[in-house]
Order: C-alpha cells, then structure tokens, then sequence
C-alpha cells in the first residue's frame, strides 16, 4: 500500500468518524498485528467502529480506494486469520458490544458482533435460558468471531456448533451495502440461505454486524466425570464405545499425560498425571436422566480399564471439575518457546486411528506433541512444540504439521474444526479439496467482494490459472 492510498483513506475516514476511532500510532498497530498465534503483521490504520453505520462508512471508503480490511473482534483466534498480513484497514469491532435483546417467548437473543461469549451465557441464564456455544476462550473471545470461524467447543459434542444457533444476522459488504439475512425464526426455506455462506467465511466476504442467536431452555441438572486411563488409545476407544451405547454425553474431552502434566505445573487440581490420558465426562438435563447417563458411562469405561477418579453430581461441582480443562491453552504454551495447536476433525470411529499417526509422526519427526480435544466429536488439538529461531526444528515442525494434515484427510477428516484455515492452513487447503472447490469458492468470494479486500490472503488458496 503506497504511502499516498493511506494518507487518502485516513483523510476519507477522519470525515465520518471521530478521532478517537482512528489510529495510525505505531504503537497501536502493533497491537492489532497478531492474535494468539506466532503471525505478526501491521496494518496502516486502526478503526474502531462503534455501529452499523461506521462499519458502512469504512467498507465503502475502503472498497473505493481498494484497501484491504481485516475485521477483528477478541483477537483469540488460531489461524492467523486477524492478522493483517498486507497492511490496509484492521476493523475493530470491540466497541460494538451490546446485547441488544433477550426474548424469552421467542427464544432469541440479538447481539452486536462485539459481545464475549460469556457474557451472553451469563445473560441468558439470568432469563432461564441457555446458549450452548462455548469455545475454550469463551472468556475473550466474541460471537461476530465465534460466528466468522463457527466455533464449536466442548458442549458442541451433544448441542452442535455456533451455526446451528444463528438464526440471523446484518452484514456489511464491500461498498457499504448492509443486508440482513434470515430473522428470529426456527425454519425458513424461503429463499437461498445465504447467512450460512457467512458462518465460517472469516472475514472474506463481509463484516458482521448483529446476530440473532436461538436459545435452548436450560438443563435442571448437571453431572461430571474424571476417568484416568494406562493407555490412550484405551481412552479413545472408550469414547467410541460410550456413543455407540446409546448415550448422548454433554461433553467428552481428552487430555493426554503431557497435557496433564502441564496444567497441574500451571496450577494444581490433582490431576493423575501418573496416568497416560485422562477422560473428562459430563451430562445434563433432568436429574434422574443425569444420575443414570453418568452411571452408565462408568460402566462403559470400565471395560477399558478406566477408572474414574472424580465424579461431580452437582453443577457447580461439575464446573469445577471441568475447569482444568479450560487452563489447557496458556499450560501448554509454558512447555515451550512456541506452539503450533491444529484442530483436525475425524470420524469418531477413526479416532484411535488418528492417535497411533499422531504418536508415530511424532516418534519420527523428532518433534514433541501433545495432546488433548473434543475427542466425542473427532475434533483433536495436536499440539506441537518448537522454538522458531531453530531452522532444522521449523523444518522438522513443517514436516509433522504436513503428515498429520494428510492422515487426517485420507481418514475422511478435515483441515479444521473450529479454529478455520485462517493464514496457517493455506498451504494445505488445496489437498483437502479439488481444483473445481476451490475455483467454485472464488466465485463465492468474488460475487461479494468482486475486488478482494475483504481479508484477503486467507481462507481461500489460489485457484488454477489465477491471472
């Protein structure tokens, strides 16, 4: 971006906005350069949109002048895919937090793109409802990011991920042009469901900004387990076991011994790191229907020689107990330098499959991984550990990252189940999909943002005969 283009679309800005929503102070750009991964990148300006009509403003200043736009809401995302790794316009959309409707008849909440996670659960409680969605960051992460990468987490095992909550939205596009999709009701096949193509575009197509989020009643009851294994592989075929029993678990996670191990350093629950995988296990809804699927899941892991060394019968028990569970993330990132945390998905039935590729790619490489995931769903968080200043140990990282994204595919599974393709996985999308996708993904893009500035560089690889 020529320094003339930025000076034109600061100037353009500076007369819609106030100066308090501008930024070209090279401290603040550096602090919208990154999320929680190791990209790094600058952008020119810093825009901190407070409405609809901001947003409007800047993608229509932006479309213009043809200057990127990376919309950015918490900054906890895995892939790269806040980074403004071209410069342009990073579009903040923090500001824009309010929770604009709780309906109990309806069964809907209306939130700006701005919202963290937890403060909608908290929200709709108070009302006797639930909103299921809760990614491990739920703490700092929004729903306008929760819905560019379709977040999932644990609970999504039994309830299912952030689009099957989205009944609505508003998004700006390219140009300025706000267009509001779907609405606050249950079915709708009146037309092209076009907020899906929304749902996990991360930024390409357009920036959110409201959401209408179905709500569920909230379960009366809620129980947990803590089941320690001798092998993984025993853990992970106990999992498949339980869900082809019959029973529905709220949530099924893994951690392995490495993973236990850092988490207890990071901060002491009693862990039994003495043991190679540890199983967390929950249930909910009515108390007698908790008291039974939790019984029969001890049973279940049993057979494989788990032993259940904490059980939770009530819901603040319970949250206790699964609360290791959401310190995994900052534990890890104390083992190492760096990290690269993937999230590839599997049938569950491939799952010990997955496991026994993960340990050899690992023996092979020489790389250190460890492991922990939404094991329920196939959705697995290899975590590789490495230091980026050493070539040989990057190339070494390159080589591992390259082979679990192929056993995943050839698996049937995917690049990604939650976290998106972002900058990190670009490399590899082109193996997940043939030619043909990923040409009928660039007519997508390109039919709302015919000039690529909408986050561009992520998501979507280049396809054949790119001109």
């Amino acid at each position: 971006m020529k320094d003339r283009s930025v000076d034109e679309v600061v100037a353009r800005l500076r007369g819609h906005l106030r100066p308090d929503q501008i930024s070209i102070h090279p401290v603040e750009r550096l602090v919208y350069g990154y999320d929680a991964t190791w990209a790094e990148g600058v952008p020119d300006v810093v825009v901190h949109a407070e409405s609809t009509a901001d947003v409007a403003e800047v993608l229509r200043i932006a479309d213009e002048l043809e200057m990127p736009v990376v919309p950015r809401g918490g900054g906890t995302g895995l892939a790269g895919g806040s980074v403004p790794m071209v410069g342009g316009i990073c579009l903040n959309l923090a500001r824009m937090n309010r929770i604009l409707e709780v309906d109990p008849v309806d069964g809907v909440a209306v939130v700006q793109p701005g919202v963290i996670t937890y403060e909608l659960q908290k929200a709709v409680e108070a009302h006797g409802w639930f909103y299921p969605p809760d990614p491990a960051s739920l703490y700092m992460s929004t729903i306008g990011g929760n819905v560019a990468t379709n977040a999932g987490g644990p609970r999504c095992l039994k309830y299912g991920v952030t689009r099957d909550y989205v009944l609505g939205m508003e998004v700006v596009l390219p140009g300025g042009e706000v267009l509001r999709l779907g609405g606050r009701v249950m079915k709708d096949v009146s037309g092209y469901d076009l907020k899906h193509l929304f749902i996990g575009s991360e930024g390409t197509l357009g920036v959110i900004t409201e959401v209408t989020v179905r709500l569920l009643p909230r379960p009366p009851a809620l129980g947990a387990l803590a089941v320690a294994f001798d092998h993984l592989e025993s853990a992970c075929e106990a999992v498949v076991a339980i869900l082809s029993s019959g029973v529905l678990p709220l949530m099924a996670e893994l951690m392995d011994q490495g993973v236990m191990r850092a988490v207890e350093a990071f901060h002491p629950y009693g862990l039994p790191v003495e043991a190679e995988a540890l199983l967390l296990l929950a249930a909910d809804g009515e108390e007698e229907a908790v008291r039974r699927d939790l019984a029969r899941m001890a049973r279940e892991v049993q057979a494989f020689g788990g032993r259940v060394v904490r059980i939770a019968t009530d819901a603040e028990s319970a949250t206790h107990l699964w609360e290791p569970r959401r310190q995994v993330s900052p534990a890890i990132a104390r083992l190492a330098t760096h990290k690269f945390s993937e999230d590839i998905t599997v049938p569950r039935s491939r799952i010990p499959q997955m496991i026994r590729h993960i340990q050899q790619i690992a023996q092979e490489t020489g790389v250190p991984i460890v492991l922990y995931g939404h094991i329920g769903d196939g959705n697995l968080h290899p975590t590789l550990l490495c230091d980026r200043r050493n070539p040989d140990e990057m190339n070494r990282v390159a080589q591992a990252a390259t082979r679990i994204f192929q056993a995943a595919i050839e698996l049937g599974g995917v690049l990604s189940g939650e976290h998106g393709i972002g900058l990190l996985k670009l490399d590899f999308v082109s193996q997940a999909f043939p030619p043909i996708a990923i040409e009928k993904f660039w007519a997508v893009k390109l039919l709302f943002d015919p000039k690529n500035i909408m986050n561009p560089g992520k998501k979507l690889p280049l396809p054949r005969n790119w001109s």
